[in-house]
């Protein structure tokens, strides 16, 4: 017997393969522009992870003489690991018209002051460096330099030597010369705590938020600490009874290493600078004031040899405290300074054109 066909049964087959084969197609499409939506593009590439930063923290009376030589230093390293903030005085700008680096432009902060030698006022300076810093949360490292500093690494090596300890860089040590630490100080800054160094300074982000937000120290250093009357300014100010008498307490040589002693915190600092600084005993025919200042470094002095012999220096003695600071970096010997001072233009030029900075 023959088997009766259906048509309809069959054309309903193959409607719902039809419909199925369809559906599947349709599913395998949008699975494809959904992966193409999904996979990251080469052009949409997520952006690097944004590394910490060093601020460098120039304190400059108006200008930066030495700009050139910084520009140089800037131009060996991404922008995106240092940052620059200037502190000079009230309304000057840093623009073309007044340095050669396009990396001082608009650097200054504007809520400077008025700074004098020996008086509090630079330490109020660097506070105020300090805050603008602050503002960027990338800034992890705080580098105090005058306007006569030179680097003498490049700028990559300059920031892994920096970045690579946990550690401050302060420049400390007991100062037991009579004459420096005012008693009129006690009880708030005990004699023990009484330190001094170097004012040029590098800092890891939790003691420059101790600095910052200090209002212990600070006002006592403003009280208490000022640098003996010199006959030269003695028409500016009240003339003293007996000037023999001042304590000749200099405040940004005492107070940043005088503030971490005073919280406990000498532990987490490495008690040398990275800012070489000659200073010159025998100028002055006032024994008082032989070594108030450093030497400078005219256009005669200055050579390759001067710097190689700067950068071969690898430990510093501490006659105060007996005590030899060997210089370490990644756990192993190294240059002691990565900075020096005092350089005049003419003679960084010389040296730029002797190709002996910035290698």
């Amino acid at each position: 017997m023959k088997r009766r066909s259906y048509p309809g049964r069959w054309s309903a087959k193959f409607i719902v393969m039809l419909l199925l084969g369809f559906s599947v197609a349709s599913l395998v499409v949008m699975q494809g522009h959904y992966s193409l939506v999904m996979k990251p593009s080469a052009e949409t590439s997520p952006p690097p992870v944004q590394k910490p930063k060093i601020a460098f923290l120039f304190i400059a009376r108006n200008r930066l003489p030495l700009d050139m030589v910084w520009d140089a230093f800037f131009q060996g390293e991404k922008e995106g690991r240092f940052s620059i903030y200037v502190h000079s005085r009230p309304g000057f700008l840093f623009n073309k018209a007044t340095t050669q680096s396009a990396y001082f432009y608009g650097r200054q902060v504007n809520n400077s002051i008025q700074v004098d030698w020996g008086e509090a006022s630079m330490i109020q300076a660097e506070r105020i460096l300090l805050r603008n810093a602050l503002k960027d949360s990338f800034n992890k490292r705080f580098v105090f330099l005058s306007d006569s500093c030179i680097p003498l690494y490049n700028c990559s090596y300059t920031y892994d030597y920096i970045m690579s300890t946990s550690t401050s860089f302060i420049d400390s040590f007991a100062d037991t010369k009579e004459g420096r630490y005012n008693p009129k100080m006690y009880p708030v800054i005990p004699v023990h705590n009484w330190r001094k160094g170097s004012q040029w300074a590098v800092l890891i982000k939790k003691h420059a938020l101790i600095m910052v937000n200090d209002d212990t120290v600070f006002p006592e250093f403003q009280k208490h600490c000022r640098r003996r009357s010199l006959p030269e300014f003695w028409r500016d100010h009240p003339l003293p009874s007996d000037a023999s008498k001042e304590h000749n307490c200099i405040p940004d040589e005492h107070y940043l290493q005088t503030l971490i002693a005073q919280n406990g915190l000498e532990e987490e600092i490495t008690r040398r600078t990275l800012t070489h600084t000659s200073w010159d005993l025998s100028s002055s025919k006032d024994r008082e004031r032989r070594g108030w200042h450093p030497v400078t470094y005219k256009l005669s002095d200055t050579t390759p040899m001067l710097i190689k012999s700067i950068k071969n220096i690898d430990n510093v003695y501490y006659e105060t405290e007996y005590r030899r600071e060997w210089c370490r970096n990644k756990e192993k010997p190294s240059p002691c300074f990565l900075f020096a001072r005092k350089f005049t233009r003419p003679a960084v030029y010389r040296l730029l054109n002797m190709s002996a900075l910035v290698n």
